[in-house]
This record gives C-alpha cells, structure tokens and sequence, in this order.
C-alpha cells in the first residue's frame, strides 16, 4: 500500500471497539487498489463516549469517510448532519459520507441484505417476511424490505428490551410504509411463529444463532415449517452454511448465507465513498 500512499491520499476508516478483527480494512483497501483509487483506510479503536471528538477529527481531517460498529451506531446517528431514510428509521448509521464537511449518515446492512437475496433472484417487492431478531440486523432488514415494497413483515423475538423496541420500529415503518404491515410477536411461542413461517415467502434469521462456536444451535427447531417454495436466509457467515440453513436445504428450501451480505453492504458503503461499483466477485474471492 506504501507505493501509492502519497500527499493526495485520502483516508477513511472504520470507528468502534473493539476493531482489531475487522476485515473491512483488507476488504476497502483491496478494493481502493482495484479500482485505482487514492484511498487508504484504516481502522480506530473508538469508544461511544469519544464519538463526537472522532467526529469532529473527521471533519478536521477532511476523511471521505468511515464505517461504524458497534458500540458507536446509534450515538453516530445524532452526531452527523444528516441522514438517509434508512438511518432515520433505524436511529443507527453505520457509514458517514464526508461531502466538503457537511456527513451524511447512511445504514448499509438493510441494503447488503436486499442485494444478496436479489442476487438469488429473490426481490424483496410484493413479499412476506418473517424475521427471527430485532437487534441492529434485523431492524435494518425490516426497514430496507419495507422500503422496498415487501408486503408483510413479522418479527419475532424474545421478550426483552429488543423486543418493546421492535413494537416501536413497527410503527414508525409502517408510518413511513403505509402499504407495508409490521407485526411483532414472541419468539418462543411455536405456534405463532410456525403460522407465520407456514404463510411467508421468505424466513430471516437475524439472530446470532448458529455462528460459530455454536454450529449446531438453530432456531427452528421444528424443519416441519421448511417447504420448496420458502426462501432461508441467514445473516450469520461462520459457517458458511449454518444448521439452520442445512435443515432448509434438505427440505428443499432455497438457502442464502451471510457473506453476500457481508460484502455486498461493503459494496454499497463503497460505491458512496467512490460512486463506483466495488469488485463484489474478486473481494468474496479474497475472503471467502
């Protein structure tokens, strides 16, 4: 990276804690080299209490831009100048666009997921959705297939705080998304949730069950609820397939995994930074 890394470089990085794991930093810089981009991105250890001095650093730095983890995401959303639709539904961002100092908060997951799924010839309009988790992916999951003409959204989860939050987050998207109807319901009520699978097109599990160490936890425990014509997806990438989407595939479901997802809200962050497309196929090469 060195041998291009000069006095017009521009830089970007990723905020939150802990952040020494991050892929993005390989994932933005391959791509930047790819492209022929004079970016450099790095990644900074930041706490949500010190948000607003990385912020102002941002600006003072003149950065094109970062991508935010947690535990920074909802605190960045009232910290940038504006937001995109979905950030405003979501409360959370996690990718600021520096324009000459004005930052736009954008939220990128919901997005990543939609392309991955369009990917597999599966489109969000017109759809049914049950979505097991109302945490940060499953929020922006039922916000983007909302924008994007889903039909119906059933969201189920357990009975905690994530879950009086969710009942929020169903009527503000259905203020914003009239035509789209948004349910919550009780995870641990089989029955209900059974019904829900039974009538939807597509099944999302936006939970972390599943991912490793935890290869054989699922929330389906029931594989009666599989069927040829329902779309499984997941939002966990380790495994590549979790036991979850190994039941649906014997059923004969169609399954869809995390790491599109992964790469393709990288890809959608990039092509806000760039307003270029991102090499989505040679990045999944280098990754997956």
């Amino acid at each position: 990276m060195e041998k291009w890394i000069d006095g017009r470089t521009r830089m970007l990085g990723l905020f939150g804690t802990p952040v020494s794991h991050s892929g993005s930093p390989a994932m933005y810089n391959f791509s930047f080299d790819h492209a022929g981009i004079n970016y450099a991105y790095l990644a900074f250890d930041v706490t949500a209490e010190e948000m607003p001095k990385a912020i102002s650093i941002m600006k003072m730095f003149n950065m094109r831009g970062a991508n935010i983890t947690m535990p920074c995401k909802a605190v960045a959303a009232k910290l940038v100048d504006k937001l995109t639709p979905a950030a405003e539904l979501i409360g959370a961002v996690n990718t600021i666009v520096n324009d000459d100092g004005v930052l736009t908060g954008n939220n990128t997951d919901g997005a990543g997921y939609v392309a991955n799924i369009r990917q597999y010839g599966v489109e969000p309009k017109g759809k049914v959705f049950t979505i097991l988790g109302a945490g940060g992916a499953g929020t922006a999951i039922a916000v983007q297939v909302a924008l994007d003409g889903a039909k119906e959204i059933r969201i189920f989860n357990p009975k905690d705080d994530f879950f009086s939050n969710a009942e929020k987050m169903a009527t503000k998207i259905m203020a914003k998304v009239p035509d789209c109807k948004v349910t919550v319901g009780d995870i641990n009520d089989k029955a209900a949730l059974k019904a829900s699978i039974n009538n939807s097109d597509v099944l999302a599990n936006a939970t972390k069950v599943g991912m490793a160490p935890n290869v054989d936890e699922t929330n389906i425990k029931d594989t009666s609820v599989f069927r040829d014509d329902l779309v499984v997806t997941d939002t966990v990438y380790n495994p590549t397939e979790t036991k979850m989407l190994q039941d649906a595939k014997a059923k004969g479901s169609k399954v869809i995994g995390g790491q599109g997802m992964l790469v393709w809200q990288g890809a959608a962050a990039f092509k806000l930074y760039t307003g270029e497309d991102m090499a989505v196929e040679d990045v999944k090469k280098l990754f997956f």
